[in-house]
């Protein structure tokens, strides 16, 4: 069974990206965030950090970016148990999780 990833991005820029990566590593997408063995977070939007608890707590790895110039919310992240990235780190680190 391939791994599942949850991609929680509103960028359809980052979306399609992450999709096709997602697909390049032999994944696949899906829409159930609770049954998911990765979940690809924003930072940007609103819930981010709960949501990366929740999932956290769940079991289920996390990957969230944001913006390199928000350093305290990549920290926040990485605190609540997520690999958090700059946005311009996401489709390599992505890879390595697949």
């Amino acid at each position: 069974m391939p791994k599942r990833v949850y991609l929680a991005t509103t960028d359809l820029l980052f979306r399609s990206k992450l999709d096709a990566v997602v697909h390049a590593g032999g994944a696949e997408v899906t829409r159930d965030e609770a049954a998911c063995d990765l979940a690809v977070v924003e930072l940007d939007l609103p819930g981010a950090q709960d949501r990366i608890r929740k999932a956290v707590a769940r079991g289920v790895a996390v990957l969230a970016f944001g913006s390199h110039v928000h350093a305290d919310v990549l920290r926040a992240a990485r605190e609540a148990g997520a690999v958090a990235v700059p946005n311009s780190g996401i489709e390599d680190r992505l890879r390595g999780m697949l």
